[in-house]
């Protein structure tokens, strides 16, 4: 394999892998924010300590993913200097600022307010501690901003000009310098879109942990007998504590799929006015049509639709619906890979030269089996959360001293097959995002295409043995932190919540501090 694969299979890799935190910390921190919310609010002592007690419980593992988070995300920015040199000289005067913002402002507020609240306990007056985890929540999304802006500017370079002198694209005030990189419509597209899927994939979470702690409670009421006293305890850890944890976790999932289907409707109209190309690849279609339907299934295998794109066999369509995605219109025009990569062919050249100066032949398409897959990857992994949702909203119905709970382990091993789901359907939506910008590493901007630079000019000159190993020593430690991570999550979500007890002389609860033993 030649350096530029390496090094686009490393990136891939670590981004990747780095997004399984991302979206968890992001999506974790705003409900334990709003778990501790309730908390403080309670004026019911009972209701106060359950909401503390899931407080504590889900903020331990919050604490673990945010620790694994920062020590995966670091390499990420060094491999635009290891990899991508080309590609930061191009663009690092603009690239740089969102990141520069991103490191400086959201990442030191959330590390320094995550830091008050882990040992502010009993220690920071409540609601001075309450907006330290407010603060760690604000400053997730900021740095998820940030980040967004950066790659959205890769997208759709807006508020740079290309200098020739240098070759370099840079900040221009005529331009709208970095507050139009800032306001990216790409940007304001995509940040709700994500933000959305991160707390999809926090709320999955936590109603797959709450879910299969309630079942265990139930079933272990059942089994000492509900009228006993320690039977009786399991039954109101069931009923009082898990059960609105499950039924929290499923609005959030019903708030998130909304912002979700909104926030990425927008998007896909976005996509279409900046990146045809795309869009046309998320349907693997090849020829110019209108009234474009949408594929439930195409065959073709990676060869057809890589290289032979007529040979691409659509065999279970629903009609219209890709027109309707890219425009509202049912009957609009969406043109076609090979009619896009033949006008690219025209507006950018029939060859282009890489990092050597070596001229070769330009191909503008994407690999259309990886865009296909993906596009409906993220779209099904993310509906499975539905089922999900629907089931425990049945199971938990019911108020007061009526709420259910079930014992049913089909529905606990369910919550807990869901939890990954999201997770999978977020890292599938980041591959169809830079996947169908292939050729580029900065798309063109059609109203102004001047600043682009095609994936072969950005990477480094390194020879393929030092990307090589690169690779494969961050696979493999990547491959040892993954072991650990998923081990203290798991020991972590497997202790639950001890069973509160009373102090025989004041009546009060035992509330828990929050728990470092792992």
């Amino acid at each position: 394999m030649e350096a530029l694969d390496l090094a686009r299979w490393q990136f891939g890799i670590t981004t990747v892998y780095h997004f399984i935190f991302v979206p968890l910390t992001i999506g974790l921190s705003l409900l334990v924010a709003i778990m501790q919310t309730v908390a403080v609010r309670s004026k019911d002592p009972v209701r106060k300590d359950a909401w503390t007690r899931l407080t504590k419980f889900f903020g331990s593992m919050l604490i673990v993913n945010f620790g694994i988070g920062i020590a995966t995300g670091i390499v990420q920015e060094f491999q635009f200097g290891m990899n991508w040199s080309e590609y930061s000289r191009y663009v690092g005067d603009v690239f740089g600022a969102p990141l520069a913002l991103e490191g400086l402002l959201a990442f030191f507020l959330e590390s320094v307010f995550l830091g008050l609240w882990i040992f502010g306990w009993n220690k920071l007056p409540e609601k001075i501690h309450l907006l330290t985890i407010w603060m760690v929540a604000i400053g997730t999304m900021l740095s998820a901003y940030f980040i967004i802006a950066a790659n959205s500017f890769m997208q759709h370079p807006v508020g740079a000009v290309l200098n020739p002198e240098t070759g370099r694209a840079e900040l221009d005030p005529s331009q709208g310098s970095i507050l139009s990189v800032l306001t990216n419509v790409t940007t304001l597209a995509a940040f709700p879109h994500v933000i959305s899927g991160a707390w999809l994939v926090a709320s999955a979470f936590v109603t797959g942990v709450a879910g299969w702690h309630m079942v265990r409670h139930h079933n272990k009421a059942r089994e000492l007998g509900v009228e006993t006293t320690d039977g009786a305890e399991h039954h109101l850890m069931s009923r009082d504590v898990f059960r609105p944890a499950v039924r929290f976790g499923v609005v959030a999932m019903f708030v998130s799929a909304v912002v979700l289907v909104i926030s990425g409707d927008f998007q896909a109209k976005i996509m279409f006015e900046q990146q045809p190309m795309k869009m046309a690849s998320a349907e693997a279609l090849c020829e110019t049509q209108s009234g474009a339907p949408f594929s439930i299934l195409t065959v073709g295998g990676p060869d057809a639709f890589a290289a032979d794109c007529d040979s691409v066999t659509h065999l279970i369509e629903v009609p219209y619906v890709t027109s309707i995605l890219a425009t509202y219109d049912p009957n609009a025009t969406l043109q076609g890979v090979d009619d896009l990569n033949a006008q690219y062919k025209e507006q950018f050249g029939e060859t282009t030269t890489d990092i050597f100066g070596n001229e070769v032949e330009a191909d503008y398409r994407p690999n259309l089996f990886v865009t296909y897959w993906s596009f409906r990857l993220m779209i099904g992994l993310a509906a499975f959360s539905a089922i999900v949702a629907f089931w425990a909203l049945w199971v938990t119905r019911g108020k007061g001293e009526n709420a259910r709970t079930t014992g049913s382990k089909a529905f606990a091993w369910f919550t807990v097959l869901a939890i990954p789901m999201p997770f999978l359907a977020n890292s599938a939506g980041w591959v169809f995002t830079e996947m169908g910008r292939q050729p580029w590493v900065v798309h063109p901007n059609p109203l102004d295409p001047t600043v682009r630079l095609m994936t072969i000019q950005g990477v480094s000159s390194n020879p393929g043995w030092m990307v090589l190993t690169s690779l494969v020593a961050f696979t493999l430690l990547y491959g040892v932190l993954a072991v650990v991570w998923f081990y203290l999550m798991r020991k972590a979500a497997l202790k639950g919540i001890p069973i509160p007890q009373r102090d025989e002389q004041t009546d009060e609860l035992d509330t828990p501090a929050i728990s470092f033993g792992y």
